[in-house]
């Protein structure tokens, strides 16, 4: 089972896509935050064992204060050891190529799809996770 961290402004938003991960029998805990800033703070939290650590974050791009990429850039700052067990998937409603490319080019996502989340989209998400770890087992037999 899974744990899912979703950070979008957007209430109503998150509101759909916790409902959306809950009901999916493949994901345990799921906390959502409004934005970069809380998304931080969270995982200082989980770092100091207050809270458990996500397997995956889904990410908007487009938010106030702190947008997406700006959240990448602080997390990216993080241990390597501590971000090593978390996937980042963006979660936005842009189809901007350009922001994908820029997602893509920039930073260790695996994904970039588009909101809202639905059962199909979680079953992908799930086998681009396996596969990921999969190859990163498979590249460094101890990790």
């Amino acid at each position: 089972m899974m744990k899912v961290l979703l950070i979008d402004d957007d209430k109503a938003v998150n509101f759909f896509n916790q409902h959306v991960v809950i009901k999916h029998n493949s994901f345990e805990h799921i906390k959502t935050v409004q934005s970069g800033h809380e998304g931080l703070a969270f995982l200082s939290q989980v770092k100091s064992g207050e809270a458990p650590k996500p397997d995956l974050i889904f990410l908007d791009i487009n938010m106030p204060a702190m947008n997406g990429w700006e959240f990448l850039d602080e997390y990216e700052k993080m241990c390597s050891d501590f971000r090593k067990d978390i996937k980042v998937i963006i979660l936005s409603s842009s189809s901007n190529p350009e922001h994908v490319n820029k997602t893509i080019q920039n930073y260790k996502v695996i994904d970039f799809i588009n909101k809202p989340l639905s059962f199909d989209i979680l079953d992908n998400v799930l086998k681009v996770y396996n596969n990921v770890l999969s190859n990163c087992t498979q590249n460094n037999p101890l990790a």
